[in-house]
């Protein structure tokens, strides 16, 4: 059975997790806030710089060199920008990842430890029984460590192809431009 004790420094322990994946969250958020002002602070300056540039156009073949000119860099801003902010969320996801497998490998240690001392407290010819239990609760783990793996596997596979798709919308954007 649980004590006092160990239920006391449990909930000790799941409220501290809570608070540090609550500042965890808000790190998150703040670099989000952080990337937006900066974005919008050299929007703002890129559009002003942009507008007097126009201004300056004297026909329509230096606007459509400036207009070519003006794209490449703003879809590569919007690469970047989207690079970071997907930098920013899986960051966070990894913190939040860390902290549920280390809950769940606690989870499973205790839980062993109370299947281990109710075998040692079963009464006799109990042994096939406690056995059972056993091989199921390890069966479970592994099959827990299996989807852990299969979730990591495809959280690299879909960053590698985020970053695909981002090579190759900067590439083809560097190509357009060099087109026109």
């Amino acid at each position: 059975m649980l004590t006092a004790e160990q239920i006391v420094a449990a909930q000790k322990s799941n409220m501290e997790t809570l608070f540090g994946l609550t500042q965890k969250a808000f790190e998150g958020v703040e670099k989000i806030v952080e990337l937006n002002v900066q974005a919008g602070k050299t929007a703002l300056n890129e559009s002003a710089n942009n507008s007097q540039a126009l201004l300056s156009v004297k026909d329509a073949q230096e606007l459509m060199a400036l207009q070519a000119s003006l794209m490449q860099p703003l879809a590569e801003k919007a690469v970047a920008y989207s690079r970071h902010l997907y930098d920013i969320a899986s960051g966070a996801g990894a913190e939040f990842g860390k902290a549920a497998e280390a809950q769940a490998t606690d989870a499973q240690k205790k839980f062993m430890a109370v299947v281990d001392n109710a075998a040692k407290n079963a009464p006799a010819g109990s042994e096939t029984a406690v056995a059972m239990m056993k091989s199921s609760v390890a069966a479970a783990n592994n099959a827990m460590e299996s989807v852990q793996k299969a979730v990591k596997q495809a959280t690299e596979m879909a960053e590698a192809n985020f970053n695909t798709v981002t090579a190759n919308a900067v590439s083809a954007t560097k190509t357009t431009a060099k087109k026109r």
